[in-house]
């Protein structure tokens, strides 16, 4: 929404960024394909890497949004933390892999007017609350005039070694368990 608002905002301002709005484009077409294809595949991993490029390309909007901190959190975050244990989740299960019929549930098309009816209200809401309602111009620093550049860098030192150590606790936690789980 960060990034629809300073869109607006520089087509009013008439600083209209041509390749920022390409590029935004271009990311929100891939991350709708990947999300089409993550809600269709019969196959529940290839479901888990569709979702990874839709998380992904989230990360991008937020780089052309200019909030690079956001970015860098939704990477660890829902890429590395949430994706692992999704698949980890995946691999605990002893259904087949593969492609396989007859797994939804029979009402699935109920789900398309449900879907298209509450995004008709959401845009209304959203629209109806803010209108034209523009963002002002404000530098990006903390409560204490710190740049959220800097706020980034000390959250990510401190941090960014400890998230590692998990993700390897984390690897060797799912080998593990994948192996004791498909033992006949």
């Amino acid at each position: 929404m960060h990034a629809v608002s300073l869109l607006a905002q520089s087509v009013s301002d008439g600083n209209v960024n041509v390749a920022q709005n390409i590029g935004f484009g271009l990311i929100a077409a891939v991350m709708i394909f990947a999300a089409l294809c993550v809600v269709s595949t019969k196959n529940v991993v290839h479901a888990a890497l569709w979702l990874v490029i839709v998380l992904g390309g989230v990360a991008a909007q937020y780089i052309l949004a200019a909030a690079e901190f956001v970015a860098v959190s939704q990477v660890m975050v829902y890429i590395g933390a949430v994706m692992v244990l999704f698949l980890f989740g995946i691999m605990l299960t002893r259904a087949q892999i593969g492609a396989e019929d007859g797994l939804n549930n029979q009402g699935w098309q109920v789900g398309i007017p449900v879907a298209v009816v509450i995004f008709g209200l959401l845009s209304y809401v959203v629209l109806d609350a803010y209108g034209d309602d523009t963002l002002a111009e404000a530098p990006l620093t903390g409560a204490n005039n710190e740049a959220t550049v800097d706020i980034a860098d000390r959250v990510l030192f401190q941090y960014l070694a400890p998230f590692f150590g998990m993700t390897f606790v984390l690897l060797a936690a799912a080998i593990g368990a994948i192996v004791l789980a498909r033992k006949d």
